[in-house]
């Protein structure tokens, strides 16, 4: 009988609450889920995201993009050490509000999924719930995808859907939505780190 693999090790990017990143951490509490979330990173200090990571026993640390000016790139080396010494597999990114350089999307290239409110390649960018709306579609939603240099243009590992209701607004279809994020995040991280789903050549390869 074959050993389990070990466990990926998993760093996880926030900005503000973490609702993403308690869904993320819930999901590895269970047997036989293939990563640990083992170091939450907030550019921001004292979010409530750090707080419920703590809650969980994850170690976190608080590297605050502010002191580094203009220098996005010298931010991001800050936080690829932290990561480096933490020994993280995979990136997470959970409601971080920060461009990244395409220095540090090379670095952990085929390693970084992000989370978007949208049916990409459908309504990238922000404001995704009222593009929706104004656009009259019938169905939202929201993709985990691999992150590349160009904004939301990475390929999707899930998407998950939601239909749009009549009488919906901003806030009650971005609910709707927010309960499938908390849903399909962990299950694509698990397609990443079990080796199911890995990005070759620009694509999601599975396996």
């Amino acid at each position: 009988m074959s050993a389990t693999p070990p466990r990926k090790r998993v760093g996880v990017l926030i900005s503000g609450r973490g609702s993403n990143m308690v869904s993320l951490a819930e999901a590895a509490q269970a047997p036989g889920y293939p990563a640990e979330i083992a170091l939450v990173i907030s550019n921001i200090p004292d979010v409530a995201g750090l707080d419920r990571a703590r809650d969980f026993g994850i170690a976190t640390a608080t590297i605050d993009h502010r002191p580094f000016g203009k220098d996005r790139e010298a931010f991001e080396r800050a936080v690829d050490e932290a990561l480096r010494v933490n020994q993280i597999d995979l990136l997470v990114l959970a409601g971080f509000m920060r461009i990244l350089t395409p220095w540090f999307v090379a670095r952990w290239e085929g390693r970084m999924i992000n989370i978007h409110p949208s049916l990409l390649p459908l309504f990238k960018g922000t404001h995704t719930h009222r593009q929706a709306l104004e656009a009259g579609v019938a169905e939202h939603g929201c993709s985990v995808h691999f992150v590349v240099p160009e904004l939301d243009a990475g390929p999707v590992i899930l998407q998950a859907k939601v239909p749009v209701l009549p009488d919906d607004d901003e806030e009650t279809l971005s609910q709707r939505v927010l309960v499938e994020e908390h849903k399909l995040y962990p299950a694509a991280l698990a397609e990443v780190a079990s080796g199911r789903a890995k990005l070759e050549d620009g694509v999601v390869i599975r396996g």
